[in-house]
């Protein structure tokens, strides 16, 4: 978490209220399943884009009070793929960005590293790219100060029976399907990974480190925002790539941007008086005739 961001320092302040609302004491879900009137509890199934929107459905009541005690007005998504899902804005104008994600452990790879499945963290084309328009977003992505990802990362509970059916008294032994929930606030470029988020689709994509997931420390981390902003702005997918006419994606990865963005720059060192350029004679001819 950063010191010099009052936001982010404020919100994390509610951490322990987000953790009541989806943990009990043993750290299994609050959330046992979906009730009917006739007080029938159905299991709620393991696919992740459930359990997001069950977490979104808990949390919102923390954030909405968040915004209450420190004078933000929220706004929230008109629909599903609009971007944030939540917009923030402060009395004096400003406007944050925060979008509710989740993932799930996957466990340990050879390095001894600890695995999250990831998350995809919105677009690179559309209001990523026009930035001054409000292309399916509430506001033009220029409007935000920041843009952050509150996230909750959460362990998957398997072997349960989907289709077994439990009266309301028998809630307390109704299995979890979700336990050991960890919240993060970061800005987006921090846990931001250098690949696509989902194949050959315009997202960008999260790490997949837990470590650098909950402690903001992403490839771009150290790069900066205006890093990160380049790299995904001008990014291409191997479609678009041939779509403009180029027989591969000028770079993949930060290796390459780096050598992509090298290419030409001896042009830096030149001053502006000893480069000549012919769409402005061209120009001044045509302006003449």
């Amino acid at each position: 978490m950063s010191v010099n961001d009052p936001f982010q320092q404020i919100l994390f302040t509610y951490f322990d209220q987000l953790q009541q609302r989806v943990s009990t004491e043993t750290g299994d879900w609050t959330v046992k399943g979906f009730i009917d009137i006739y007080r029938r509890i159905y299991t709620i199934t393991l696919d992740s884009k459930v359990l997001s929107k069950v977490l979104e459905l808990l949390l919102l009541p923390v954030i909405t009070q968040f915004a209450h005690e420190h004078d933000y007005r929220l706004v929230l998504a008109r629909q599903q793929n609009q971007y944030p899902d939540i917009s923030l804005i402060a009395a004096s104008g400003t406007c944050y960005a925060l979008d509710i994600k989740t993932t799930y452990r996957k466990g340990i790879d050879r390095e001894g590293r600890a695995k999250v499945s990831g998350m995809t963290l919105g677009t690179f084309g559309g209001y990523f790219r026009a930035r001054d328009s409000a292309t399916i977003s509430t506001f033009p992505y220029n409007r935000y100060t920041k843009h952050y990802v509150l996230g909750v990362v959460y362990t998957q509970v398997r072997g349960i029976d989907e289709s077994q059916v439990y009266e309301i008294n028998s809630l307390e032994t109704i299995p979890s399907v979700a336990r050991d929930f960890r919240f993060f606030l970061h800005e987006k470029y921090r846990i931001a990974s250098d690949r696509a988020g989902s194949g050959n689709t315009k997202n960008i994509g999260s790490t997949v480190f837990l470590e650098r997931l909950l402690n903001g420390s992403g490839v771009f981390a150290n790069l900066g925002v205006e890093v990160f902003d380049d790299y995904w702005m001008n990014y291409q997918t191997k479609a678009m790539a041939r779509e403009h006419g180029f027989a591969e994606q000028p770079y993949r990865n930060l290796h390459e941007y780096k050598r992509f963005k090298e290419q030409g720059t001896q042009i830096l060192n030149i001053s502006d008086e000893s480069i000549e350029s012919e769409v402005d004679e061209a120009q001044d001819f045509d302006s003449e005739t």
